[in-house]
């Protein structure tokens, strides 16, 4: 008999980021080492790690959230009521997404509109 050989993973790991006065922030970094977590200082934002997309955020993220969901263009402009080539638009920078087709777009993609403005 075969043994089973995909071990699961054991730990969980997450990080935190914290906004707020920089005493508390010491105060809880210290009380998150007392128990035995460790502060990750070398994480860079992306904008650091992806300069190429500064400016295109909402683009990107209206392509991401799409794929995300598995959906083509045509299925969004469908499910969003926006004609596809505006879909397109939006995605490669060429047209503004606008507040209401935002509120369109992220029903339709289970997303908070505000990420699409």
């Amino acid at each position: 008999m075969q043994e089973h050989t995909k071990k699961h993973h054991t730990e969980k790991r997450e990080m935190v980021r914290f906004i707020g006065p920089l005493d508390k922030i010491t105060a809880i970094k210290k009380f998150a080492g007392s128990l035995g977590l460790a502060d990750i200082e070398e994480s860079i934002d992306y904008h650091d790690a992806f300069p190429e997309y500064i400016g295109k955020e909402q683009p990107t993220a209206l392509r991401a959230y799409r794929t995300r969901e598995g959906l083509t263009q045509d299925q969004l402009a469908k499910l969003a009521g926006i004609p596809r080539r505006h879909i397109s638009d939006m995605e490669n920078g060429r047209r503004p997404i606008g507040k209401e087709n935002a509120r369109k777009l992220a029903k339709a993609l289970n997303a908070d509109y505000r990420v699409l403005l």
